[in-house]
């Protein structure tokens, strides 16, 4: 993939990734006020399922907002990779991931055999492959 289509790609999904973030921000996911929200639930007079819905619902957000934010690390990396020239090498081999693969997840740092190793390492199925 060439580097004016790959910086396109990282790009957008770096737009769409903040946007999300200040989406959840302006609906008070992670903020300040949300906590007290939160701490006045327990002390009004609401049912108590309601109040374990409300902070399960807030727990979920927060869980999408830092994954969020880690999408938005990977992203700073893949950046990195551009700019060093190893953008689009699979991190373990070193093969070219391709271009298929980068236009589905530009971030993408392992060929498919390899990801599904990273993966099934993480899930406690294996080792991981060491790292190039």
């Amino acid at each position: 993939m060439d580097e004016s289509r790959a910086r396109e790609l990282l790009d957008a999904e770096r737009e769409r990734l903040v946007t999300i973030q200040e989406d959840l921000r302006r609906s008070g996911v992670g903020t300040e006020g949300e906590r007290d929200e939160l701490d006045e639930l327990s002390l009004m007079d609401q049912h108590p399922a309601d109040v374990a819905t409300e902070t399960a619902d807030r727990s979920r957000d927060l869980g999408f907002l830092e994954q969020y934010e880690r999408d938005l690390a990977d992203v700073g990396d893949a950046l990195r990779r551009l700019e060093d020239g190893t953008y689009g090498r699979c991190q373990v081999c070193g093969r070219p991931i391709p271009d298929e693969r980068l236009e589905a997840d530009p971030t993408a740092r392992f060929d498919v055999a390899h990801e599904r190793a990273v993966e099934a390492a993480e899930l406690g199925y294996g080792e991981a492959p060491p790292p190039r």
